[in-house]
């Protein structure tokens, strides 16, 4: 795409406009309207009330020159604001993923596309529920629902007054908003009962929520603004994944790629241009660091990643920010499974091995725990442990991933290693290891190259549907074409999650690579 037409595509046109005259009476809006109507190459351009009422004494002033902040609501033009042409403020859109823990707001500059300011803070609901059900629970009761949504408005909007200061802009200059979120947090965000995701047959209040005004939603930015709502395909499939969809390009891809999101759920899209399928299932939150005691979000003091010397045994971790352990995420504890196994330190069930572990391994209650970072080492004053059962729980959701994985290559005729791409996301994606995940059994064993870590994809897509109406277009091409797969009524998953149930899987021809990196006289039984 040549300059210009990316500039064709961005949100922001300046027009000049022949001012009337007796010979030329035609009203304001309809010479607004007409220009843009050209330029847009459009039938249809809806202005709402509240800006026809400003419209005519600012055109006056403006010199019939004015910039206009458009947006696309299936198929229909919206103009969503218009702003003196020769001001230096930016038009500014929001781009925000609404994460069950954490809420990230990027505000770009809708003329170029960059940038201007970034943060992230921790889901204020969390008071009241720490993960989706116990949300979906509270909001059940008298005023519960109103308490959550305000919840998280009130908390984007106090963010909102932090990015503007930062970047020197008012909150009256944000003229667009693209939200991203899975399907309980996007019903919780706009105020819609959840109450029938979570009960048979797991029904969703709307689906494609479509454009909204930010004032109707409670969002404190320009009056006219419109905020994008990302739509989500079922109750376990959300906008956040649509964005993650636009952001990675899965869905231009000529070639079959995946692409996975491990957050509350393990979210899967597998598919290219011309098809897609989709399915959820539970094996976020262990992988996200839920699964033993010390287990924690990634941050500063968290053990982010783990090598065991194959030689002596000693454990070598890394902490984020380089601060004292405190715990241990998701990206650590797999990291940390894949040595236990390729030492001998855990066999092929993922139990511990008493002879390899040595002094290492403790009993607690009756429960043999590895001690991973002595209490003298750690920020705590406790020893950091895993113990047998975190273990075994670890071990189940790695079997839950590839089972998935497994199953919804297997429905359309494929093998996991006919995958060209296998995009991982989120912030656990951030931080994973593939070679330590391929150890255990986790994800297939295929070439390093095919792993391509695309981060906080929600957010990514979220603001390229705000950089270039391009992308907007394809938010419900994208949702039409994809076909969800339902893992509960799927007969063969079980049978094949109880084959993954081992390290790293019952079928070791599977991993070549981890039968070559097994330590010497500590293989496979029967090697």
């Amino acid at each position: 795409m040549t300059p210009e037409e990316k500039n064709n595509r961005r949100w922001v046109r300046t027009v000049t406009l022949t001012p009337p005259s007796l010979q030329d009476n035609t009203a304001d809006a309809d010479r607004l309207a007409g220009a843009l109507k050209v330029l847009l190459k459009s039938d249809e351009i809806d202005i709402d009330i509240t800006l026809l009422r400003t419209l005519p004494d600012l055109l006056r002033k403006w010199g019939y020159r004015a910039r206009c902040i458009l947006c696309k609501n299936r198929g229909r033009w919206v103009l969503a604001g218009i702003m003196n042409p020769d001001s230096r403020s930016p038009a500014a859109g929001l781009a925000v993923d609404i994460g069950t823990t954490t809420v990230v707001a990027r505000v770009i500059d809708l003329s170029t596309g960059a940038t201007l300011a970034e943060s992230s803070f921790d889901n204020p609901q969390i008071s009241e529920g720490p993960d989706i059900l116990a949300r979906i629970h509270f909001s059940a009761q008298d005023g519960g629902l109103g308490k959550l949504n305000r919840l998280i408005i009130d908390g984007l909007n106090r963010e909102i007054i932090k990015l503007c200061e930062t970047c020197g802009i008012s909150a009256d200059d944000i003229y667009l908003v693209a939200a991203a979120g899975n399907t309980a947090m996007t019903h919780l965000f706009l105020k819609l009962n959840p109450q029938w995701i979570i009960r048979e047959p797991y029904i969703p209040a709307v689906n494609s929520p479509g454009l909204i005004p930010a004032h109707e939603l409670g969002i404190k930015v320009n009056q006219q603004a419109r905020t994008i709502i990302f739509p989500n395909i079922g109750s376990y499939f959300g906008g956040d994944l649509i964005a993650g969809i636009i952001f990675s390009g899965l869905h231009r891809h000529e070639e079959t790629a995946i692409l996975v999101d491990v957050g509350t759920n393990a979210e899967v899209v597998l598919g290219n241009k011309d098809w897609m399928i989709a399915c959820a299932g539970a094996a976020g939150p262990a992988l996200e660091g839920g699964v033993t005691k010390m287990g924690m979000m990634a941050g500063p003091g968290v053990i982010d990643k783990i090598t065991i010397n194959t030689d002596t045994g000693n454990i070598v971790i890394h902490m984020i920010d380089n601060e004292r352990p405190k715990g241990i995420c998701g990206s650590g504890l797999i990291d940390l499974a894949a040595g236990l196994f390729l030492t001998g330190m855990a066999d092929v069930r993922g139990k511990f091995n008493p002879s390899t572990c040595g002094s290492r391994l403790t009993e607690k209650e009756g429960i043999p725990h590895l001690i991973v970072v002595s209490a003298e080492e750690s920020a705590t004053g406790k020893d950091l442990t895993i113990s047998q059962a975190d273990l075994d729980s670890l071990v189940r959701s790695k079997a839950a991933m590839y089972t998935i994985l497994e199953t919804i290559t297997m429905s359309v005729g494929m093998s996991l290693t006919d995958l060209a791409t296998f995009y991982v996301a989120g912030t656990f994606g951030s931080f994973i290891n593939p070679r330590s995940a391929i150890s255990i059994g986790m994800i297939p064993d295929l070439p390093l190259n095919t792993y391509k870590t695309l981060g906080n994809s929600s957010i990514g897509g979220a603001t390229m549907v705000l950089s270039s109406s391009e992308y907007a277009e394809e938010i419900e091409i994208i949702r039409d074409r994809i076909t969800y797969l339902e893992l509960n009524v799927n007969q063969e998953f079980m049978n094949r999650f109880s084959a993954a149930k081992f390290f790293p899987h019952t079928d070791v021809t599977r991993f070549p690579s981890v039968k070559k990196r097994k330590v010497k006289g500590r293989g496979f039984p029967g090697q």
